[in-house]
């Protein structure tokens, strides 16, 4: 049998994790991956550096003038809509597009000139451009072919990565014969084999069901960390952004609105853009009218038009345009009662009225109206907690939360 289809033997010895995806027909199909990996595999991982970035496509601005500085080692996430300028920021990393102004690093290079071959990189397709008529040994050996690394070798490195991904029973076979889940994993494989110092993954679980999202994502994580390489990957989707990452790249009309770790996202949004993005914050504009200072925190007094006084922390200038928000679970919802107590410097209160109200699981979406303004808000919480609430449609209600979970917004 020849190296382009043998099942190499086992050559990792650490102790192996079972992996699980499901085949086109729904069963399970069995892999084993290492908690390890094999010493070698991969080169060290590198940093990522755009300064002043800018690319055109004639009289359209792709990007404008992006600066980023993606940590060698890490797993970064650029986060946007469609249209907002990732996947060409990822293409220019990865040598796909030229760059019109600026510069790109990978480590301590300028790469803004190299071609593909030369940055040390490797790209993971959204459609995984799998070879048909190749077997799955001969896709993931394609690469180190165009490298001209020996036969030897590359009979040894494609036989590791098999193993990794837990996939060397596949070695014969062709993708179709493959389910989503195992190509995905193939793909991989495919483009670790190189060894570059910087993965670049393009949506690469977009393709695949919700539950086998959720099972690879965690495998990709995995990987990343068994590897210690720098990923960066582009997404749409809010929570496989947050599970995955340990910096998020939010994206808008081809610029940077926010550089931050997921729990800084979550906690801290840096503009209504963001706010509006990453989750159902309930968001309210207004005029900035007094400064202070709520249990030793520099604060913010913000009037809003139709809703009297709102607090948040934070600082600006009197008189400033700007906005707050709150998360849905963040706030309470209090039956309106004559002696409920005045709004406070430490309590927003809000008269609103249930409108709607959806079960989704463990949560329940209540949709609420502002009666003196007719603004919708979201409010969540637990579907036990609701059930046991008595609340109904219709009901009148004062929604109501503290100044420190409420995130001041600068326009």
């Amino acid at each position: 049998m020849n190296p382009d289809s043998a099942q190499p033997s086992r050559i990792v010895s650490s102790p192996p994790v079972s992996v699980r995806s499901a085949d086109a027909d729904g069963r399970a199909d069995a892999g084993q991956m290492p908690t390890d990996a094999r010493q070698g595999i991969v080169t060290e991982a590198a940093g990522v550096a755009l300064r002043s970035v800018t690319k055109k496509y004639g009289p359209v601005t792709a990007i404008e003038n992006v600066t980023l500085d993606i940590p060698a080692g890490a797993y970064c996430c650029l986060l946007g809509p469609s249209g907002c300028g990732k996947t060409t920021a990822l293409r220019m990393i990865a040598g796909h597009e030229a760059v019109t102004a600026g510069e790109v690093l990978i480590g301590d290079r300028v790469v803004t000139q190299l071609p593909p071959a030369k940055r040390n990189t490797a790209m993971m397709f959204q459609n995984y451009a799998l070879f048909p008529h190749k077997t799955i040994w001969q896709n993931v050996d394609f690469g180190l072919k165009m490298q001209r690394v020996s036969k030897a070798e590359r009979t040894q490195r494609v036989g590791e990565i098999l193993e990794l991904v837990g996939l060397s029973h596949t070695a014969d076979r062709k993708p179709n014969m493959l389910s989503g889940g195992q190509q995905q994993r193939i793909a991989l494989a495919r483009a670790l084999v190189t060894r570059p110092q910087v993965l670049m993954l393009d949506e690469p679980l977009s393709a695949l069901d919700e539950n086998l999202r959720v099972r690879m994502r965690g495998e990709l994580r995995k990987i990343q960390q068994q590897f210690k390489l720098t990923f960066i990957q582009v997404t749409h989707h809010v929570e496989e952004a947050f599970s995955l990452s340990d910096q998020v790249v939010v994206m808008n009309h081809g610029r940077i609105d926010q550089v931050a770790t997921p729990t800084e996202l979550f906690n801290a949004p840096a503009s209504q853009f963001v706010a509006k993005f990453i989750g159902d914050n309930n968001i309210f504009e207004g005029r900035v009218s007094r400064t202070c200072r709520i249990n030793g925190i520099e604060s913010v007094e913000l009037t809003v038009e139709g809703i009297g006084t709102l607090y948040c922390q934070g600082s600006a200038a009197l008189n400033a345009t700007a906005a707050c928000s709150v998360r849905p679970d963040l706030m309470q919802l209090d039956p309106v009662l004559e002696d409920l107590a005045a709004p406070s410097t430490e309590t927003n209160q809000v008269p609103v009225r249930v409108v709607d109200v959806e079960m989704t699981g463990y949560v329940t979406r209540v949709s609420l109206i502002v009666e003196a303004t007719g603004q919708t808000m979201l409010y969540k919480a637990r579907t036990t907690d609701w059930m046991g609430a008595g609340i109904s449609v219709g009901q009148p209600l004062r929604a109501t939360w503290s100044a420190e979970d409420c995130v001041f917004l600068p326009s």
